[in-house]
């Protein structure tokens, strides 16, 4: 086989650039399955100082089957990159291979893909090949038992990747209209509010103390007299309270009314949010 043929089989194989491919050969003494071995520790070392960068752009991914329905974070540095053919290949295989170990991302990072090699094996191929760091971020998997699962997609790059992704689950397992109509604009009210919690006793305690502390901080620049300081932020933390549950928010298409009075008015079997997952690139 031609040298020049050679490089093109082994670009093809690796994905490496030209000159690399040259270089590996060279120093293989033209055997592809060497070269191919050498431009693999080579690109781990090239991926280990890519890791170091910050990587704030990329896609959600939602994928769902029978059982259940997932959601996973994949992030790399620019908003070019997240719209790159191999990389919107890859978020694809890997949210459906997250979907089946239930976002197990040890387990994830080890499950082969189609090629045969190991999903971190292909992750550091992808960060030499396109020259960014990609990351593995958030991911959650909801179960279908006995209930509905609704999704959201906000910014859409491409089929079930976007820049926003929301999956809700709600108790009952209804194929009414009403029932379906109300998911998306549930899973649409959650994307536009950023709710921390269903209700206000699932806020988790460290936000509390924390904006607890803001606010009395705030206060005392003021001049507060501290017993008024009290008083005013039990009242600022009880609206922040409400403003970040998701049942006592204002719902985004009646305003008039709250998350649980229409829930209360839909009249569907006790319905009941069991949980959702709301994941914005960049947040």
């Amino acid at each position: 086989m031609a040298e020049i043929e050679k490089i093109k089989k082994l670009r093809s194989l690796s994905g490496a650039g030209f000159k690399d491919c040259g270089s590996a050969l060279e120093e293989s003494k033209g055997d592809i399955d060497k070269a191919i071995e050498i431009l693999r520790v080579k690109g781990i070392s090239k991926a280990s100082k890519k890791m170091s960068r910050s990587a704030n752009e990329g896609v959600i991914a939602i994928s769902e089957n029978d059982k259940s329905s997932s959601i996973l974070e994949i992030n790399c540095e620019t908003d070019f990159v997240a719209k790159n053919e191999d990389f919107i290949n890859f978020a694809k295989e890997l949210s459906y291979i997250n979907n089946e170990i239930e976002s197990d991302k040890n387990a994830l990072l080890s499950s082969k893909m189609k090629n045969g090699k190991s999903v971190n094996e292909n992750l550091l191929t992808l960060i030499t090949k396109i020259g960014e760091k990609i990351t593995l971020g958030r991911s959650k998997t909801l179960k279908n038992s006995n209930s509905s699962i609704f999704k959201y997609h906000h910014t859409v790059v491409k089929d079930n990747l976007s820049k926003l992704a929301v999956l809700v689950s709600i108790n009952i397992n209804d194929e009414s209209e009403k029932l379906k109509t109300f998911g998306k604009q549930l899973s649409m009210h959650i994307a536009a509010s950023n709710p921390l919690a269903i209700d206000v006793d699932g806020i988790d305690q460290d936000v509390l103390e924390k904006e607890q502390e803001l606010i009395s901080e705030e206060l005392k620049s003021m001049g507060k007299p501290e017993d008024i300081i009290k008083k005013i932020s039990l009242g600022k933390l009880n609206k922040f309270k409400e403003e970040n549950s998701l049942l006592n928010q204002q719902w985004v298409m009646e305003p008039k009314k709250k998350v649980k009075e229409i829930i209360k008015e839909l009249n569907l079997d006790n319905l009941k949010i069991n949980e959702f997952s709301r994941i914005k690139i960049g947040e």
